[in-house]
């Protein structure tokens, strides 16, 4: 007999359980990228700022953590000098390749 699982049982996904490493970081700002969806980056830096530590990272950026959490949430567009300031506090940067 097939047991039924209620939606409430089920674990809580968070992206930033799983960037653990560089190379999973990297691999995952790559795929954003290649995506294309703008808002997108600004979301997935803030998983990454979560899994390294959102209070450390708005200091290193020198942006405030409220700040830093509403630039990074889902559909937010951050200006480009904040997607930098929090790309250098990450430790990671963003490169152009030709297409």
């Amino acid at each position: 007999m097939t047991r039924k699982v209620k939606i409430d049982d089920l674990p809580v996904f968070d992206m930033a359980d799983y960037l653990d490493s560089d190379e999973a970081v990297a691999e995952y700002l790559s795929q954003v990228l290649t995506d294309g969806d703008d808002s997108e980056l600004a979301h997935a830096l803030g998983h990454i700022a979560k899994a390294r530590g959102m209070t450390q990272i708005a200091k290193d950026a020198g942006i405030g953590r409220e700040s830093l959490y509403k630039a990074l949430r889902a559909n937010a567009h951050p200006r480009f000098d904040t997607i930098s300031r929090v790309c250098k506090a990450l430790g990671v940067k963003l490169v152009a390749q030709p297409m």
